[in-house]
């Protein structure tokens, strides 16, 4: 069944998606519907805010008044769903819910697929993708939860910190 769960978007009251995100999971444990509601997520963002000369990390929705629930669609399923306290309904033609393609899914970020590196801190790598492809350089640091890499490629005769996506380097071998 996992393989026909898919994303969708629930439409809720403004300020109300927290509150549908823990009230969905309440009865999805109570009913013991994992096998139907997989997933349940509301997109975020860190901000950073400045307010009376102060600077303040602020987490902020992506899509205010919005829900992404990952699930097999069934009569029961929609039903659950549907009538949770705050929801307003699917996203759709008539209401009719349509699924969240996959380049979606990975554009929003909800996702997170696990990327294997062949590399560690201190190796030499060389960059892949984007506009430094092709320059090599001495891996700085990994973050793995923001899915970053910081090499260090010289350029100009100069030695300059990037930032990467974890799978735009490759371990040099």
């Amino acid at each position: 069944m996992a393989d026909e769960a898919r994303w969708y978007v629930v439409h809720t009251y403004s300020g109300y998606e927290n509150k549908v995100a823990t009230n969905l999971e309440k009865i999805v444990e109570n009913r013991k519907l994992q096998d139907w509601i997989h997933e349940i997520s509301i997109p975020t963002e860190t901000v950073t805010e400045i307010k009376d000369g102060v600077k303040k990390e602020v987490e902020r929705k992506i899509f205010p008044g919005y829900v992404l629930v990952k699930m097999v669609m069934s009569d029961e399923s929609w039903y659950v769903v549907r009538n949770t306290r705050g929801c307003t309904g699917f996203v759709g033609p008539n209401g009719k819910p349509t699924p969240l393609t996959e380049e979606e899914v990975a554009a929003l970020g909800v996702e997170k697929h696990p990327i294997e590196i062949t590399y560690q801190v201190g190796d030499m790598v060389n960059i892949i993708d984007g506009p430094l492809e092709n320059f090599s350089g001495r891996v700085d640091e990994i973050d793995l939860e923001k899915n970053k890499v910081r090499v260090t490629v010289s350029m100009f005769g100069r030695e300059t910190p990037v930032e990467l996506e974890l799978d735009q380097a490759e371990s040099m071998e």
